[in-house]
């Protein structure tokens, strides 16, 4: 029986409560009755715990001694949970809970010693936390539940550890089993709060934690045959056809602005951050429903530095979408992600593009420590990175060193555009031996030539011949091939440039300020020219560029 919470029984709560929700993952999914989800709970907060666990493992300084100058060795873990837990959040259930434990880790994290009391403290600092996080909170889910477990402590009135965790562990299961009470959509499936019971789940396992003994629950019920879209979502409504979520680097002043604008582009709004105070830089985990993916995006791009963006289109993962007359399988239970890719790249269209083909996205000019932390982000083992520019590539390799002291293997795939990741992206897969499909990713890479088209900034002299400002630079394999005056004719002779060499297959990424229509007269001309090739243009958003051509 634990009298106080140190650093190590910390480590074993983590490490016990995601062995807990593995086991429990296809019990919590199976209460996400709602016919277009927003993710399954389950998987959720198991890829949450994982990124938290992982967040400990990466330590290297395991458990240290005590530091008078820093954190408390307990204080120390808890943040690097908390942390991990915050950059690896899926869904709206898993950002709230990474919340809640930041919520633990500011109030014990400087506390000498962790008793009853300062836990008492620490629960309802994270119910505080918790609410703070989401827009607009719903009763009856995991809120809910811990706002109880909260409450249930500070009733227990003591310093007693044991006596605490074990009042806060069952007032949050008597809230569990009343969320039907607060939630029609889960009355009418007769099934509890999914969210809710993961933190149960968490919950008990500190209680077997500090007292050696599981507590005695009853199992939760399952939802009969799901009824065809007969019900509303988690949270939010089905107007919304996105899930959008991403990480973001920015100052508390330009988040609160960002979620003013998300505010009015959707629901299901969460931001949640580590705690970064006016004028400093935090990290934060933001989530929402929309329709409009670029603009949310875009919001992101204006506060700060979105990466690791996460688009899900709902449609997609509606039960039964699969072979007609079939019925969608349960997940298995996840393993921590083994496999990864992470991507350089500007613009919300070809972030979008990316996330689409499974990769991690890191915008604008990242320094080696803002990869380093992409890659461990992704909780894979082994990660492949394409840098998509020559001046990025050095930076991609020191970040590789960095992760292989991390125990992560990463492979620099050199792709100079992000249209040769795109071609990267397209031939990989996780059944090859990583070496090998790092292998074809590159020849794919390789065998797809690129092509830019942008305006000269200043007067100099090229293999083309002189450019002035303003004009008009078609670019081959990064080389000036064609100088000219004209956007669209300069666009046109570089298709017909390229294709000259052979080619069966064009794709156009349309840049953030290239004129409306370019993507059509490009898309005619090759169409009337080359008729046996096909075609494919996306909005790239890209800034300075108002095309990016990819020949394979």
């Amino acid at each position: 029986m634990l009298q106080t919470l140190d650093a190590a029984a910390i480590r074993r709560w983590c490490a016990g409560g995601l062995a807990a929700l593995v086991r429990h993952q296809v019990e919590i999914d199976e209460l996400n009755v709602y016919p277009v989800p927003d993710g399954d709970t389950g998987t959720n907060l198991v890829l949450t715990l994982t990124s938290a666990q992982q967040a400990l493992a990466l330590d290297p300084d395991g458990t240290p001694e005590p530091n008078p100058t820093g954190p408390a060795p307990h204080g120390r873990v808890l943040r690097l949970i908390a942390r991990g837990a915050l950059l690896g959040a899926r869904g709206n259930s898993g950002v709230i809970v990474s919340q809640i434990l930041r919520g633990l880790a500011d109030v014990l994290a400087d506390e000498p010693v962790v008793g009853g009391r300062e836990l008492t403290r620490a629960l309802r600092a994270a119910s505080t936390a918790a609410y703070a996080a989401v827009a607009e909170p719903v009763e009856g889910t995991v809120l809910t539940v811990v706002a109880a477990a909260a409450g249930a402590a500070e009733r227990a009135d003591t310093d007693d550890l044991a006596v605490v965790a074990t009042a806060a562990a069952s007032g949050a299961a008597h809230a569990l089993a009343c969320t039907p009470e607060l939630l029609p959509v889960l009355a009418r499936a007769g099934v509890v709060d999914a969210g809710g019971r993961g933190l149960c789940v968490l919950l008990d396992a500190l209680v077997e934690v500090i007292t050696g003994a599981a507590p005695n629950r009853p199992g939760t019920a399952s939802p009969g045959p799901r009824p065809p879209r007969a019900v509303a979502r988690e949270t939010g409504a089905e107007t919304y056809a996105y899930e959008v979520q991403f990480l973001l680097d920015a100052v508390p002043e330009a988040v609160t602005r960002m979620r003013a604008v998300l505010a009015g582009l959707g629901d299901s709004l969460v931001v949640v951050g580590d705690g970064a105070t006016a004028g400093q830089v935090g990290t934060w985990n933001v989530h929402i429903h929309v329709n409009d993916v670029g603009a949310a995006v875009e919001a992101g791009v204006v506060a700060g530095r979105p990466y690791h963006i996460s688009v899900v289109r709902f449609a997609d993962q509606e039960p039964g979408a699969g072979p007609v007359g079939g019925t969608a399988a349960l997940p298995e239970p996840v393993e921590p992600p083994s496999r990864a890719a992470v991507v350089v790249a500007h613009g919300a269209g070809l972030a979008e593009l990316l996330v689409g083909e499974g990769a991690t996205v890191v915008r604008g000019n990242p320094s080696t420590g803002e990869l380093l932390a992409a890659v461990r982000s992704t909780g894979a083992t082994r990660v492949v990175v394409l840098p998509n520019d020559p001046n990025t590539q050095a930076v991609a390799n020191a970040a590789a060193k960095e992760a292989h002291e991390l125990g992560v293997k990463v492979s620099v795939v050199p792709t100079r555009s992000p249209v040769q990741a795109l071609a990267a992206l397209a031939v990989r897969d996780p059944a090859r031996r990583f070496e090998d499909d790092v292998i074809a990713m590159a020849e794919a890479a390789g065998a797809c030539r690129y092509g830019e088209v942008c305006y000269a900034s200043r007067e100099a002299l090229t293999v083309a011949g002189r450019c002035q400002p303003g004009d008009v630079l078609a670019l081959v394999e990064g080389e000036v091939h064609l100088i000219g005056n004209d956007l669209v004719s300069t666009c046109t002779a570089l298709l017909d440039r390229m294709l000259g060499g052979g080619g069966e297959l064009v794709t156009l990424l349309v840049g953030a300020d290239a004129p409306a229509g370019l993507a059509a007269a490009v898309r005619e001309h090759v169409g009337s020219r080359w008729p046996f090739v096909e075609v494919h243009d996306y909005p790239g958003g890209q800034p300075l560029y108002p095309l990016l051509v990819g020949i394979e």
